[in-house]
């Protein structure tokens, strides 16, 4: 692998790592509250939608990418109201929230666009352009660093560069202020939140709210970013990677973003490298694709070691009287 091809894999990798970062970290902040959260690609995918649908009536992809985040936020509502306020269980309120989505992504896109399930083609100022940054031309005949710079760093759009700055924000935000105190130790120990009169539910809900707005931006990004539009399925299971990279990273930031670009790594050699000929044995293309998944299961199976969820996490908090 020369260098051009070292940087053109870099590149897709994180493009590719983008929305599992957003979602990943929206799981960090939902689970470290306490209240698990399987209903990750739902909220991607209906983001995805309303972002790409919205975009392509109005023509703009800021409009768009409020809409993402307003349906995305109106799934985690569904969420907090069936496992906070309900006291509901979790798991089954997530994966309820994918079938939803699922279903009603591609019945409202057929009614509205009759695509078979698809939004038009965004282009113009119906999607999110690349950013050429400062001096980025200027100083691409500089060997090594200047290729880096020009074509790894510059050239994305804004949303990428908002996942990998939300990374230290959410370390700041978890472990440098009192909200953040609070919320680790709401999903540690709840009934000591209580006790010390702040509102164990009020926390709750926030961070499922950050939850939703961080899944807004990732599934916006998937179709207004990384693709031009929507199309069936499109997360393609990024949800359940993210829950992945997010145990992974024993829910901790800066090993969240780790473990992403190493699953986007892994998708982007998958998408690079396919119908590989080894000595007259051809690697099916459904292998290739299949690769990151596969890798996902063994990586969690032999290499993470033991990740300690929140002890409160998964549990409905009961105010004592």
């Amino acid at each position: 692998m020369d260098f051009a091809t070292l940087l053109q894999v870099l590149d897709s990798t994180v493009r590719l790592a983008t929305p599992l970062l957003l979602a990943c970290l929206a799981g960090l902040f939902s689970e470290r509250s306490g209240i698990f959260d399987i209903g990750l690609e739902g909220k991607m995918l209906a983001a995805a939608f309303a972002s790409a649908a919205v975009a392509a009536m109005t023509g703009s992809v800021w409009v768009g990418l409020l809409a993402g985040i307003v349906a995305s936020l109106f799934m985690s509502g569904i969420h907090g109201l069936a496992s906070i306020t309900f006291r509901g269980n979790q798991l089954i309120s997530g994966v309820a929230i994918n079938f939803l989505a699922s279903g009603l992504t591609v019945l409202i896109a057929q009614d509205w666009f009759g695509q078979g399930g698809r939004t038009p083609s965004l282009m113009g100022g119906g999607r999110f352009e690349p950013i050429t940054l400062p001096f980025a031309e200027a100083l691409r005949g500089v060997p090594v660093l200047g290729p880096v710079y020009a074509e790894l760093i510059s050239g994305h759009s804004i949303l990428v560069y908002v996942a990998f700055l939300m990374v230290p924000l959410s370390w700041f935000i978890l472990y440098r202020t009192r909200f953040g105190l609070r919320l680790r130790a709401v999903g540690e120990a709840p009934e000591a939140v209580d006790t010390a009169g702040v509102s164990v539910i009020g926390l709750r809900f926030a961070a499922v709210a950050i939850c939703g707005l961080l899944c807004g931006l990732a599934g916006a990004y998937l179709a207004t970013g990384l693709q031009a539009g929507f199309v069936r399925e499109m997360t393609a299971g990024r949800g359940y990677i993210a829950l992945a990279a997010l145990i992974f990273a024993k829910w901790r930031p800066w090993y969240a973003l780790s473990a992403c670009l190493l699953f986007g790594l892994l998708q982007a050699v998958a998408l690079r490298y396919q119908n590989i000929d080894l000595g007259g044995i051809t690697i099916p293309v459904q292998v290739m694709d299949a690769l990151p998944y596969i890798l996902t299961v063994v990586i969690l199976a032999g290499f993470v070691g033991k990740a300690i969820p929140p002890r409160a996490g998964g549990e409905p908090y009961v105010k004592e009287r």
